[in-house]
């Protein structure tokens, strides 16, 4: 499982002009499932989502993880994130999941999320999404499990 960690000022998304999920602070991370995750995957990925530390602490560190902060988590389903594009010019989805067990899965760790964090949105699975965001820093990290 792939997590592009970005932490943001501010984040939402839409879906035919409506916004379906939005945080303020925090981090938004797009979602990638492929065909060996599972959901101990996904665990995996929520705990490093929710103690990874890439917010500042009083003398500028990257000390303090989302979850010290309290920030919002936007998650948002990105299959493109899984493409294998080592060989020519077209990415190949071959190393994504199948979209069953991508849905099943990423719904697992939204679930997840909500069940131990304050602020949690999402975009909608296998929609057409708008992504809006003010990256802080930037600050982007691949996570991967």
């Amino acid at each position: 499982m792939k997590g592009l960690l970005q932490r943001v000022r501010g984040a939402r998304v839409e879906v035919a002009g409506e916004v379906v999920g939005a945080v303020d602070q925090g981090l938004l991370v797009l979602v990638a499932v492929e065909p060996e995750d599972t959901r101990a995957s996904a665990d995996k990925l929520l705990n490093k989502l929710l103690n990874y530390r890439v917010f500042s602490d009083a003398e500028g560190k990257m000390n303090l993880s989302l979850t010290d902060v309290g920030g919002g988590l936007l998650l948002v389903s990105q299959f493109t994130l899984a493409a294998d594009t080592k060989n020519g010019l077209r990415p190949s989805f071959s190393t994504a999941a199948p979209p069953a067990l991508g849905e099943e899965l990423f719904d697992y760790l939204l679930g997840k999320a909500k069940q131990v964090h304050g602020t949690v949105a999402s975009g909608r699975f296998g929609a057409d999404m708008q992504v809006h965001l003010v990256n802080d820093g930037p600050v982007t990290f691949l996570l991967q499990t």
